[in-house]
């Protein structure tokens, strides 16, 4: 790992959040929690200043690991996890028909990644939309350096109360975003909202399938480890996002749990068991350096106190993410492609 790259981690280690005040920053995200005891209806009632924490704290962390798309891809073997996050984000684009010149909406956008490259392989415009200040200034110095930042732009604004006019958008997307929302209704009455008539909505969802067992403690354990460490108020499961879907008025054309006959596992990149050299910083090994890499910095002052904790509960979550996957009750790879009807009485 160069000198530089440990440096460049260092200095976003808690985003838009005082160097001073991120280990109070971590303290007071970690108790929403229900592995500290924390309540659903506080983190639902709270959604926007966890989430906000939560990517304050974690996406100098993602980009170090993961590059500048967050989400995870079904994978063929020989294919790296680059590519195939660059094929599922053209999946997303294709299953939505975009054309040339189309105004497009990115719900929950991240620092852009798969904003840019659906732009560039569209040729539209698209418009991300998130509610963490880092983030964006993060993504409009990447628009620029990618030369996008005449067509794509990026707004500040809470997914639940969108501050755009009814009909404004030729397709919508959300990858691995909306599980963010505190209400699955709520959030896609929004963007059925904003969708102008007889066009498409499609995202992947993080959801806990059909062989989630609510009673069993090992099956919650792994929920709430995801939880808390991926900024989530509750994961809902496959069927409460369809009947979310069609509650908002939605058509619901398809969906599938695309991590079903993948043929490699979606959790891969994070199993510990599995070395890669194209995905380093991922594995065992790299994750060992990077955690021992924040300790140094955090002593020595270059990283604010709390970096520490914040890679902690990460790791559990990638824990949970593997045994999710293992177990096959979660998936982050529920996707579905849902259309908005000419009018209300179709």
């Amino acid at each position: 790992m160069s000198k530089a790259g440990a440096l460049d981690l260092a200095s976003g280690l808690g985003g838009k959040i005082d160097k001073s005040d991120v280990l109070s920053s971590v303290e007071k995200y970690e108790k929403y929690h229900v592995y500290y005891g924390g309540a659903e209806e506080d983190r639902k009632a709270n959604y926007s200043d966890m989430v906000n924490k939560y990517y304050d704290l974690v996406t100098s962390f993602y980009e170090f690991g993961w590059g500048e798309s967050f989400h995870f891809a079904p994978r063929f073997k020989g294919e790296s996890l680059r590519e195939s996050i660059k094929r599922h984000e053209h999946f997303l684009a294709l299953q939505l028909g975009l054309k040339p010149g189309q105004k497009v909406l990115d719900v929950g956008c991240g620092i852009g990644g798969p904003l840019r490259e659906i732009a560039r392989f569209s040729s539209t415009s698209v418009t991300g939309l998130n509610n963490n200040e880092y983030q964006i200034s993060r993504g409009k110095e990447l628009n620029r350096i990618a030369g996008v930042d005449r067509t794509c732009d990026f707004v500040k604004a809470d997914f639940m109360k969108m501050p755009f006019p009814d009909n404004s958008f030729d397709a919508v997307y959300a990858i691995e975003a909306t599980c963010h929302a505190p209400d699955a209704y709520g959030c896609y009455s929004e963007i059925y909202r904003v969708l102008k008539p007889g066009q498409c909505f499609a995202a992947y969802e993080w959801c806990m399938t059909d062989a989630f067992n609510p009673h069993n403690q090992e099956h919650q354990k792994i929920k709430s480890e995801i939880e808390i460490g991926d900024g989530l108020p509750d994961i809902r499961s496959t069927g409460q996002c369809i009947d979310a879907l069609k509650k908002a008025g939605f058509e619901v054309i398809w969906s599938k749990d695309l991590a079903m006959g993948s043929p490699m596992p979606w959790y891969l990149p994070l199993d510990t068991t599995h070395f890669s050299l194209n995905s380093f910083r991922l594995t065992a090994v790299g994750r060992f350096f990077t955690r021992n890499m924040v300790k140094a910095l955090e002593y020595l002052g270059v990283a604010p106190k709390g970096s520490q904790r914040v890679q902690d509960f990460l790791e559990k979550a990638a824990q949970g993410l593997v045994e999710g996957g293992r177990k096959e009750i979660f998936t982050p790879l529920f996707f579905f492609l849902a259309r908005k009807p000419h009018s209300d009485s179709q």
